[in-house]
């Protein structure tokens, strides 16, 4: 199985993603690199995509699971390495679901099982930084 992804460059650091299916996005650099500020920044991109990995993941199995959710969002906070390559060493990602009546060990047990075997996101990220996790229950 592939994935496939094509980058074009626009002007100064300003490109224009798209992915196999066909989906496009837009990335900007730092205005150190010469980006204008027009976009988010690829490694930001890199953390949107582990987010939006395990939040796919997560909804998925909290609705198998009939979980009365209303919302879930993930938040996600990085640390990068101060030299080159400025990979993430640490992300904290907080789980915040709203809902009725819901089950916190069932909402643990789909963010473990996200974290530890679903989410490639997390699974690639986890190679270079050490991933922590909150959960934050509202009930409406």
């Amino acid at each position: 199985m592939s994935t496939t992804a094509k980058v074009s460059w626009v002007d100064g650091a300003l490109f224009v993603a798209e992915g196999g299916s066909g989906h496009t996005l837009t990335m900007d650099g730092a205005a150190d690199v010469g980006g204008r500020d027009l976009a988010s920044r690829p490694m930001e991109v890199v953390l949107m995509g582990m987010g939006g990995c395990t939040a796919i993941d997560v909804v998925a199995m909290l609705k198998k699971q009939r979980q009365d959710i209303e919302g879930v969002e993930v938040s996600l906070v990085a640390e990068r390495a101060d030299e080159p390559p400025k990979v993430f060493t640490s992300v904290k990602v907080v789980y915040t679901v709203r809902g009725r009546k819901l089950s916190r060990a069932l909402i643990e047990r789909a963010v473990s099982l996200s974290e530890d075997k679903y989410c490639s996101g997390t699974a690639m990220i986890r190679k270079s930084a050490a991933v922590s996790h909150e959960v934050v229950l509202v009930e409406v």
